[in-house]
């Protein structure tokens, strides 16, 4: 599957998917300015995703909040990079209006199974209405899941080393992420990022994607297609060096 808006590394030297997108560009601007405003002022209190809180004392913005916070440089940094190599393409195809909503329904989604999961009797249920989630890494899996949906075939880098389809690079991050769900610790919050996945494939299968938009999209991407094969002009190389784009 050829690509006229490359979204993986092209071993033949382009990086990424191009400039960030609107949605996208303000989404990374608003969490690096909240990760900022979290090493002058302690927020993660506050802020963060705690079921006890959000359940016993009312702090109802907690499941939109915690998105936004991230426990270290290198949380914020994989978690925007990932949502920038991942979403660009889904935005263009998509429209800004409907990325923003399918972003915050797999981050919203994400919080909704922590607290539900916090409602369970046991041992389980007590450590998770205590325990504090923060990171946008719910609702990148989302969009994680997205990709995968529309291009399946894309090449993916499974920890920078094992090149693997993108539909079977989320079904082996689902599976991790279902098997480190069964205990609690490590502090990864992996029954969030099984929260995201789920609620983005629900919200995408239940029929809401922008139909109007991705039709315009397509018609243009072939049409531009049509044009660079009338002209022999390639992007990232000849239609051989397809299946080397890889993330």
């Amino acid at each position: 599957m050829r690509s006229r808006y490359p979204s993986s590394l092209d071993l033949g030297g382009s990086f990424g998917p191009g400039p960030l997108t609107p949605a996208i560009k303000m989404i990374v601007i608003a969490n690096v300015v909240m990760f900022f405003a979290m090493l002058a002022v302690p927020l993660v209190d506050s802020l963060g995703l705690t079921p006890a809180d959000v359940v016993g004392r009312l702090q109802i913005w907690q499941p939109l909040t915690y998105m936004f916070l991230h426990g270290g440089p290198f949380h914020i940094l994989f978690n925007m990079l990932a949502l920038w190599m991942f979403g660009t393409e889904l935005e263009r195809m998509w429209g800004s209006k409907f990325f923003t909503k399918y972003y915050f329904v797999t981050g919203l989604g994400a919080a909704a199974t922590q607290l539900l999961l916090s409602l369970l009797p046991g041992t389980f249920g007590f450590l998770m209405y205590n325990t504090t989630t923060i990171g946008a890494s719910g609702a990148v899996y989302g969009v994680l899941l997205a990709y995968a949906l529309y291009f399946p075939n894309r090449t993916i880098l499974f920890m920078f080393i094992f090149p693997l389809p993108a539909k079977v690079f989320v079904m082996l991050i689902g599976a991790i992420a279902l098997y480190s769900a069964m205990g609690i610790g490590g502090g990864v919050a992996h029954t969030a990022h099984l929260g995201g996945l789920i609620a983005g494939y629900l919200y995408l299968k239940g029929g809401r994607v922008n139909l109007a938009s991705e039709i315009q999209y397509r018609f243009l991407k072939w049409r531009i297609n049509r044009m660079r094969r009338k002209f022999d002009v390639y992007s990232g190389g000849r239609a051989d060096d397809v299946d080397r784009r890889v993330h």
